[in-house]
């Protein structure tokens, strides 16, 4: 995968990484999971996705090549930080695809920015902290449950963050400090959801973080919304099956 422009912003303080991928259609910003980065996150969508739209992927706060401040990490503020991208990159508005922590912050800029988004795709977000699934009530359950990443998924965020990170050696320290956040959990009030104007299609898999029933209340929430559960899929695997997501992606940005 080649990005046809890679870049930094210097926005809030940070010294933010981007790629551009593509240079027609209507601008699509990527936003990647906690712990990861935009190749594993999106290697397989982008080729695909930047042949119908200008692709902004990024890198949000600690993660990938974009260093960490001095500034908790939460939905509102990665938000922030995209609408600053967005007007370093002169883009008024913009398609926003995010996974887990990136599809919080995707719902953040659907709440808060509605002039700055085209429609939004939260896959594997959540909007109430009970929305996860009961194994991760219980951390003996949490930790033999198959819905959590796999060793190897484990060992290539931990190769990707050594590789890529300004600051290699912090890698057990952030991720220790991720792992005890709850900010992507925090969620929306019922009149911050119904008020979205932008058209939102929700993603998830059927053995994800989030529950298929949250999903649903998710459904019922958010004005206008549709959502794609995705058979035999797990949270990591979400933007990982092209096969199925592709398709649903390519109908529902075509209508906007």
């Amino acid at each position: 995968m080649t990005a046809t422009t890679t870049g930094y912003a210097d926005v809030n303080g940070l010294h933010l990484y981007f790629e551009v991928h593509g240079d027609g259609g209507a601008p699509l910003v990527l936003l990647h999971g906690g712990m990861m980065s935009i190749d594993l996150s999106f290697a397989g969508l982008l080729p695909t996705l930047a042949r119908r739209h200008r692709v902004v992927a990024v890198e949000l706060q600690g993660h990938g090549r974009t260093a960490d401040v001095d500034r908790p990490i939460t939905p509102a503020n990665s938000a922030s930080d995209v609408v600053a991208l967005l007007d370093h990159l002169g883009i008024d508005r913009a398609h926003v695809l995010g996974h887990s922590t990136g599809g919080a912050v995707a719902l953040e800029l659907a709440v808060s920015f509605p002039d700055r988004v085209l429609s939004v795709v939260p896959c594997s977000a959540s909007v109430r902290p009970d929305g996860l699934h009961e194994d991760f009530l219980d951390p003996e359950r949490m930790a033999t449950s198959s819905r959590m990443p796999t060793e190897q998924d484990l060992a290539e965020m931990a190769e990707t963050y050594r590789r890529l990170s300004p600051h290699p050696e912090h890698f057990a320290e952030f991720l220790a400090a991720q792992s005890a956040s709850d900010a992507d959990l925090v969620g929306w009030s019922d009149e911050q959801l119904a008020g979205i104007t932008a058209p939102v299609l929700l993603v998830q898999g059927d053995h994800d973080f989030t529950t298929v029933e949250h999903a649903a209340l998710m459904l019922r929430l958010i004005p206008g919304a549709q959502l794609a559960v995705l058979p035999g899929t797990t949270h990591l695997q979400v933007t990982r099956r092209a096969d199925l997501l592709l398709p649903v992606l390519a109908a529902f940005l075509a209508d906007r």
